[in-house]
């Protein structure tokens, strides 16, 4: 064992009261992390919280708004493959360090964009840079913390998804409240991303401290990514994650033009009015921001706790928690259209929090299932199959939906078409989640197994 390893003694979590191992600096690596993962929430978020004054600046129809997401998630799904293959072989910090960087200035770029041509190519460079960070990341958490541990690691971590998609959707909201140009929310983003993105430069990799550096790394072939799918606990865990994606991508990215929409139904908000719709677009911002932080926190915390808890109680309890959760969401997203505001808020409060409960035993499954050698390479495919079958689509195809959907009066399109068109997906991604819970215990041992015999 190295020395630069402490020791904890916990005979009750540990297979037959085994040391179980947790590295120096994994406090450290943590922090630096989740305020990576929370920024990088804030920039793919900026761009919902401001669709409707972007679309209205550049004459933009829904189905173009819905491809800048897209063209996010393309170029992320495509290059997460390449960057999980050199984060099993490379400095994962030195790749996190050059992705921050080129996202963050990707993102101040779409401040300048003149045009959805340009704004799409620059989502496109947001899309890489995330790519180089999106499989290295959970690894190193998974390398510096044992089994018994991720669960909570996983979820603390994650927990910059509620807080950094609410605090882009309130920076976009703040933006245009204090009279600054839309322009202004993307530029804010860049030097705090330079910083993380030096800071990261200066953190060692855990592969070495451990004993297993990149060089005795296994070296990948089309047989070993084959091999997931050989794994059952991996593969119903990608198609749930896929469905929720699916759905959650979409919804996401539209919920701050649905609410303004909403309002224009209603009669709220006058839709020929640019002042009226972009006052309205900082409310909903400025209410749905502070929603997704709580909502989100709560869910992501409690799922990554209570699959920890239930683990010694029930083997799958990382897709029991993860599919019941999905399946008591649903029935609040089939009532929103039907309920007005402000009681929506209400369902709109629980819908999040029954949907981010999944996340950290999700992803949990992902590093307890597949061999650390490899682990990066699981977590690359999963970004692959999940965006691209996933929010990749949904977020163009809701927009497709809301144009060709005719709308009432001055209020054009219907978002609620597109939303409930997606939105059978949650119930469905719950279902397999619990389909799939008998196989995680046998797929769990066996990784184990193999650590075992080559320790």
């Amino acid at each position: 064992m190295s020395p630069t390893q402490k020791h904890e003694l916990n005979p009750l979590s540990s297979p037959k009261g085994r040391f179980t191992p947790v590295a120096s600096g994994a406090k450290w690596s943590l922090l630096l992390l989740l305020a990576i993962n929370l920024f990088n929430f804030i920039d793919r978020f900026v761009l919902a919280s401001l669709v409707p004054e972007i679309k209205r600046q550049f004459g933009a129809q829904d189905w173009q708004m819905g491809a800048l997401a897209t063209a996010f998630m393309v170029s992320y799904m495509v290059a997460a493959p390449i960057f999980g293959w050199l984060a099993d072989r490379y400095n994962r910090w030195v790749l996190i360090g050059i992705g921050v960087l080129v996202w963050s200035l990707a993102s101040g770029a779409s401040g300048y964009a003149t045009g959805i041509g340009m704004m799409l190519a620059t989502r496109l460079f947001v899309g890489i840079g995330e790519a180089a960070y999106g499989p290295a990341a959970p690894t190193i958490l998974s390398d510096l913390y044992p089994v018994e541990k991720r669960g909570k690691i996983l979820a603390l971590f994650y927990v910059a998804i509620p807080i950094g998609s609410a605090l882009g959707f309130s920076l976009g909201g703040a933006t245009l409240h204090m009279g600054y140009s839309w322009r202004t929310a993307f530029l804010i983003v860049v030097p705090p991303g330079i910083l993380l993105a030096l800071a990261s430069l200066f953190m060692r990799d855990p592969r070495r401290s451990l004993g297993n550096s990149p060089a005795a790394l296994k070296k990948l072939s089309l047989s070993d990514y084959k091999a997931f799918a050989r794994i059952p606990s991996y593969v119903f865990n990608t198609l749930g994650m896929t469905l929720a994606t699916f759905a959650l991508g979409g919804i996401a990215f539209w919920f701050p033009s649905y609410i303004v929409w909403r309002h224009e139904l209603a009669g709220i908000v006058d839709p020929t009015n640019a002042q009226a719709v972009k006052d309205a677009l900082s409310e909903a911002n400025g209410i749905f921001g502070p929603v997704v932080v709580i909502a989100g926190l709560l869910g992501t915390i409690v799922g990554g706790v209570l699959g920890d808890w239930l683990r010694p109680r029930y083997s799958g309890s990382y897709f029991l928690v993860s599919g019941v959760s999905m399946i008591l969401a649903f029935p609040l997203f089939v009532a929103l259209p039907f309920t007005p505001f402000p009681a929506a808020w209400g369902v709109i409060f629980v819908a999040c929090l029954c949907l981010f409960v999944n996340t950290g035993p999700a992803n949990t499954v992902l590093a307890n299932v597949t061999h650390p050698s490899i682990r990066a390479a699981g977590y690359a495919l999963n970004i692959l199959i999940i965006h691209a079958l996933g929010d990749a689509i949904s977020p163009t195809l809701i927009g497709v939906i809301s144009d060709l959907c005719e709308g009432t009066g001055q209020v054009k399109g219907n978002l609620d078409a597109g939303f409930q068109a997606v939105g059978v997906t949650i119930l469905l991604s719950g279902i397999l989640w619990i389909w799939g819970a008998k196989h995680l215990a046998r797929d769990t041992e066996n990784v184990e197994r193999q650590l075992a015999a080559e320790a």
